[in-house]
């Protein structure tokens, strides 16, 4: 889990939006963008080539449930 405080301050580092953590992974918030970051033992992997780009779908689930 990431702290409240350290979620605040990280953004997309493709997009610069804001994160979302879901799970064991960080969720850009911006649905044009859609990256999902890998977080393992408790640090996230910010890295836009070790991201991946999920479905419209599964990101509209993912913000809204």
């Amino acid at each position: 889990m990431i702290g409240k405080d350290l979620l605040k301050i990280l953004a997309c580092p493709d997009c610069r939006s804001g994160l979302k953590e879901t799970g064991d992974k960080l969720l850009c918030t911006n649905p044009g963008c859609r990256r999902q970051y890998d977080v393992r033992n408790g640090i996230p992997i910010m890295l836009v080539e070790d991201s991946q780009v999920i479905t419209h779908d599964a990101h509209q689930t993912l913000m809204h449930g």
